[in-house]
């Protein structure tokens, strides 16, 4: 077993201020060792919050990505804190999804990516948001995501 090259990390084992916008937050990535073999990453943020551009009120999202490293792994503590940064953003739920995903897939030209944010309805409407950069490798298990589909009092 290979041990992970963190030398090029800042933000992993150190105190640091959550970041005020997505522009600002720094994403960080590692190398990944066993690059050639294809399996899927997830994180999922049930928390997820943004705020509505126009009303300034929260928006929440329970989000699931899905990657198959290339030669990059993503850091965690750096996504997280990415993530934390839409707290005070104001920002459209399909602009935040798919800002989420093309940071992600500009800083680790994964071999496949996919998001799925299922948005809590304002106003009585859910907005879900799913993109993907092309068709998953062949062979590769890639379970559902598991996020029932917003129901209301049906």
């Amino acid at each position: 077993m290979v041990k992970t090259d963190v030398s090029g990390l800042s933000q992993l084992g150190q105190a640091v201020d959550a970041p005020s916008s997505p522009e600002e937050a720094k994403l960080e990535k590692v190398p990944f060792s066993e690059a050639g073999t294809d399996f899927v990453v997830r994180f999922t943020a049930p928390e997820f919050t943004s705020l509505c551009p126009m009303t300034g009120q929260p928006d929440f999202a329970h989000i699931v990505i899905d990657y198959i490293p290339g030669e990059w792994l993503v850091e965690s503590k750096s996504l997280k804190l990415f993530l934390h940064s839409f707290r005070n953003h104001g920002a459209f739920h399909e602009d935040c999804s798919i800002y989420i995903a093309k940071r992600i897939v500009a800083l680790l030209e994964p071999k496949w990516l996919r998001i799925g944010a299922y948005w809590y309805p304002r106003g009585g409407i859910p907005i879900d948001v799913f993109w993907q950069t092309g068709a998953p490798p062949e062979g590769v298990w890639l379970p559902d995501q598991g996020v029932a589909p917003y129901r209301g009092r049906g």
